[in-house]
């Protein structure tokens, strides 16, 4: 299950030791495309947390992470950044990228 945030709440995702992060816009139809694929690979992994944030609802976030493209999933351990994952490439390339920063 993924877990849509606001900036207030951000916080949490720095909390998790394993967490995915979608940066989406409401109006961006590769965004409405990539939500359902990684639904779904979320309700089938163990050991990481998954949100979404709306980059024109969080703009200091959106600015402080550098997303210049969206959809754009991040991959947090601890709190940091250690993987992006920039456009929709496909299902088999999403669940590949959580795959391997798990």
């Amino acid at each position: 299950m993924i877990k849509v945030i606001n900036e207030a709440e951000f916080s949490e995702v720095l909390e998790k030791d394993v967490a995915f992060v979608d940066f989406f816009a409401t109006w961006c139809g590769p965004c409405k495309m990539l939500g359902p694929v990684l639904e779904n690979i979320s309700d089938n992994v163990d050991g990481a947390s998954f949100f979404k944030i709306d980059v024109d609802d969080a703009e200091e976030i959106a600015a402080k992470y550098g997303i210049m493209s969206i959809p754009a999933v991040f991959a947090f351990k601890k709190g940091e950044v250690v993987a992006k994952n920039v456009g929709y490439n496909g299902p088999e390339a999403l669940e590949k990228f959580v795959k391997d920063n798990l």
